[in-house]
């Protein structure tokens, strides 16, 4: 299990005892799987796991399997390590666009211009939906700063599309590849 998804499991239970079901919720109304990559399957897997480590412990185990589970001093202090530290670790994006960019010199140029004016159309789409999604979470209950998860993503998603634009003119020029 990823430190992002301890993280949000942990920071999830800080407010009070809850099952997998309340964290998968809260995280889906966070919308991590979009920008976080949790595999919301993991979640039940990862609160047993982290029960056996002593970070949560169980205060209720209802009918059906429903367990509910609470921080334990330990699990606060795991939460805050870990949150300190994604705080200052910076690590690449794993993007599997630069992949398939490392093989680029494998395509014809038309194929290239293809792909990237492909590319430029769904850039632009998912920019224009994160302008939507602005202030929805609010709406639910959320925190007003979980836009900034929002305006981080778009700012990534504008310096590609800069990039993309930039790289067709150069693969027009026979620049590229």
């Amino acid at each position: 299990m990823s430190a992002s998804t301890r993280i949000l499991i942990l920071g999830s239970l800080l407010d009070g005892p809850m099952n997998g079901y309340g964290v998968r919720r809260r995280l889906e109304m966070m919308g991590a799987d979009t920008w976080a990559n949790v595999a919301f399957g993991s979640i039940y897997h990862g609160l047993g796991k982290m029960a056996d480590e002593g970070l949560l412990a169980v205060v209720e185990a209802g009918k059906g399997g429903k367990v509910v589970y609470e921080l334990t001093d330990a699990g606060r202090y795991e939460f805050h390590r870990l949150l300190m530290h994604s705080w200052s670790e910076v690590r690449p994006v794993v993007d599997p666009f630069q992949v398939a960019l490392t093989f680029m010199h494998r395509m014809e140029k038309q194929e290239i211009l293809g792909a990237l004016h492909g590319r430029i159309r769904q850039l632009r789409l998912n920019i224009e939906t994160i302008d939507h999604a602005y202030g929805t979470k609010q709406r639910y209950g959320e925190p007003r700063h979980l836009d900034e998860n929002l305006r981080l993503t778009q700012a990534m998603l504008q310096a590609q599309l800069d990039w993309v634009e930039g790289a067709i003119g150069r693969v027009e020029k026979d620049e590229l590849p």
